[in-house]
């Protein structure tokens, strides 16, 4: 069974233009937008990345703590599908389970928080600036702790996945465990959802997994302004909220 990378290139071949995750962030300003294909693309050079520079392979467990400080950014989504593409558990908020087989550790701009808990596990640590248009970090980051965007930015743009045991774990984290067989019978929309972000799970699952399994998009709103809500929903052609 190889869920992600089926549904995945599905999109590609049928919808591939159209938008899959926009992102939005109402204190900056930003607005980030990626089809089908662009979605696709970072995943499949993340999939290199974390085979070829990190050694990863099925079963190996990454801590995405990303996802903790930042569920439903559109880094954060395709580290997610590069994971579940390699049948490799992704484990947000140190679960004990997960620990001991923790080889990488992701974090997002403030990753000295992470730097202490990567450590202690032995695990590789990596930042993502989580820049719009994916750029690296302005500063050079410390020894010991590696640039997202520029380990994935010279990968190969396409990547061969390979069978995943329906089995094998693809999320652990106090809110969950999900195998890749129950990311199938995940919720599903065939809408253009607002998303709001909540806890990890939750956002992934009514996030970017109802929209590959359902064949929707996902527009996915940070920060508190009422009135850019409502312009948001009338530009993006929303049709419905999560939840």
């Amino acid at each position: 069974m190889q869920l992600i990378s089926q549904r995945l290139h599905r999109r590609t071949t049928t919808a591939g233009a159209d938008p899959l995750v926009t992102y939005y962030d109402l204190g900056t300003g930003e607005r980030t937008e990626l089809s089908a294909v662009t979605v696709t693309n970072w995943v499949h050079k993340t999939c290199h990345m974390l085979v070829d520079e990190y050694g990863l392979d099925l079963g190996d467990v990454v801590e995405l703590d990303v996802a903790r400080t930042h569920p439903g950014h559109w880094v954060t989504i395709c580290v997610e599908l590069a994971c579940w593409t390699l049948g490799v558990t992704v484990a947000v908020d140190g679960g004990a389970d997960a620990e001991a087989g923790v080889r990488l550790v992701v974090a997002g701009p403030l990753y000295p928080s992470a730097a202490e808990h990567a450590t202690e596990l032995g695990a590789d640590l990596l930042a993502c600036s989580l820049h719009p248009l994916g750029l690296p970090f302005a500063e050079r980051l410390p020894d010991g702790v590696a640039d997202f965007s520029l380990e994935v930015r010279g990968q190969p743009d396409q990547y061969e996945a390979v069978a995943v045991p329906e089995d094998e774990v693809a999320w652990r984290s106090a809110e969950a465990t999900v195998t890749q067989a129950e990311l199938a019978v995940a919720r599903e929309s065939t809408q253009r959802r607002l998303l709001r972000p909540s806890t990890p799970w939750a956002t992934a699952r009514d996030g970017i997994v109802a929209a590959l399994i359902g064949g929707g998009s996902v527009v996915v709103v940070v920060g508190e302004d009422e009135a850019a809500l409502e312009r948001i929903r009338e530009t993006e052609n929303i049709d419905g909220d999560v939840g």
